[in-house]
């Protein structure tokens, strides 16, 4: 053993004496890099597989965000927040919910939307007038937090109210906006025309006296809708029945209503296969969207729902499919998240079950589905999708990895280490 680390060493000063002799002199230097770099040339001398160019790419905060799935969440005084849909898990139907946002005296979660980081957002206020920003702009912020004040995001004018607010991918040709206003008045126009929206607002309806915009949805000129009021009244139309015109136009009568009655929703026939309706007092059914036959736009509809003193008024309406999810939001700020296939599937005229149990000064104030519409993530690889358990994991896998090669170059070092003390010790030996 003795003998092999003397000839190793001795290798090592004759390797040493003749790089030092290199290094010394210039000449054989240079010569010791031409032969390398023929070498090279020798072994990967192929054509050049890239082009060098010298234009300049502008890299913008949006390149760096993650398409995310993302919740918003926004009260009734206007206050608006994104959060993680990991903060919300599944409950069983008749639960108590969790806290969903901390709320001042008479504020609640009136607003929740599913959608994704890089769409565009597009606010719809009372007054029939369209803001718009992307998702990622709007201030995340924990489940139980507050977050910001609308008016501290958009310009909006006295008296305005956020009433709707949908997910935009892209404005395509054959697209349409269509609106509805409590006093049953519709509108559809093409999406194209909400393309360039300043960001004092524009104008998206021009609403009749004492009336306001409750809902918009994204069509493409062959879906069904259905309006839903508080007295529980419905009525099925198809939206050709709407001829399109434009921005600032008035819209026609969709459904007429009786005294004291409006239009608390509208769905879609392509957003699922039942009508999920909840009343004030925490009970809902869902009743299959075929039970209502289409008509003529501008007539009462049909009985939806069986008004008591047991169930209150209609607060919101829901198109569904079993494999949904939906939350309740109460007057006081409280979330509860159910299983559409948990909930009664139940004749048009009847009344709901409990879904929620609710003191008695408190109501649910509005609904919202918590499965993303495929809409939404039309146009959006999968494979960008990043959630918050992804990155946690990836994380702890990078920290591991350091981590363990960290180790072994401890074990080397070591080792190394040893081998020179060892070599040190003979040396001292043989003198």
């Amino acid at each position: 053993e003795r003998e092999k680390i003397e000839a190793e060493y001795a290798e090592l000063m004759d390797r040493i004496a003749e790089l030092k002799a290199i290094l010394a002199d210039e000449k054989k230097l240079l010569g010791v890099i031409r032969e390398e770099i023929l070498l090279i040339a020798e072994k990967y001398g192929d054509e050049r597989r890239t082009s060098i160019g010298f234009d300049e790419y502008d890299i913008s905060m949006e390149d760096l965000i993650p398409v995310t799935n993302t919740v918003i969440a926004m009260t009734k005084l206007g206050y608006i927040k994104r959060m993680s849909l990991d903060n919300f898990r599944a409950q069983n139907r008749g639960g108590k919910g969790i806290k969903g946002m901390e709320t001042i005296d008479e504020d609640y979660i009136e607003e929740l939307l599913m959608t994704t980081s890089h769409h565009y957002m597009m606010f719809f206020t009372n007054t029939g007038r369209v803001y718009r920003m992307k998702a990622y702009e709007i201030p995340e912020a924990g489940r139980t937090a507050r977050g910001t004040a609308i008016i501290n995001l958009l310009q909006l004018q006295p008296g305005e109210k956020i009433t709707a607010v949908i997910p935009i991918k892209e404005y395509t040709e054959g697209h349409y906006l269509f609106m509805a206003t409590k006093n049953g008045i519709v509108k559809k126009t093409p999406i194209t025309d909400y393309a360039n929206v300043r960001k004092t607002g524009l104008a998206a309806i021009t609403l009749r006296e004492d009336d306001e915009l409750i809902e918009v949805k994204k069509t493409d000129n062959e879906q069904d809708i259905f309006l839903v009021t508080k007295y529980g009244q419905c009525i099925r139309f198809n939206e050709r029945d709407v001829r399109s015109t434009g921005r600032t136009s008035m819209g026609v009568i969709g459904m007429n209503l009786t005294d004291g009655d409006k239009v608390v929703g509208m769905q879609m026939e392509s957003q699922g296969d039942a009508l999920m309706i909840v009343s004030e007092k925490g009970l809902g059914k869902c009743t299959l969207a075929s039970e209502f036959t289409a008509q003529n736009r501008g007539g009462k509809g049909v009985k939806c729902y069986k008004i008591t003193e047991k169930t209150g008024n209609i607060v919101g309406v829901k198109a569904v499919n079993q494999d949904d999810e939906m939350m309740l939001i109460t007057t006081e700020g409280i979330i509860i998240r159910i299983k559409v296939s948990d909930t009664a599937l139940l004749g048009r005229v009847t009344s709901g079950v409990k879904l929620m149990n609710l003191a008695d000064d408190v109501t649910v104030a509005s609904i919202a589905k918590v499965r993303e519409d495929k809409s939404l993530m039309e146009n959006t690889d999968e494979s960008e999708l990043v959630t918050e358990e992804e990155e946690a994991k990836s994380a702890a896998a990078a920290a591991e990895a350091a981590k363990k090669a960290a180790g072994q170059m401890t074990e080397t070092d070591d080792e190394l280490m040893q081998e020179l003390l060892s070599r040190a010790e003979s040396d001292s030996e043989e003198e």
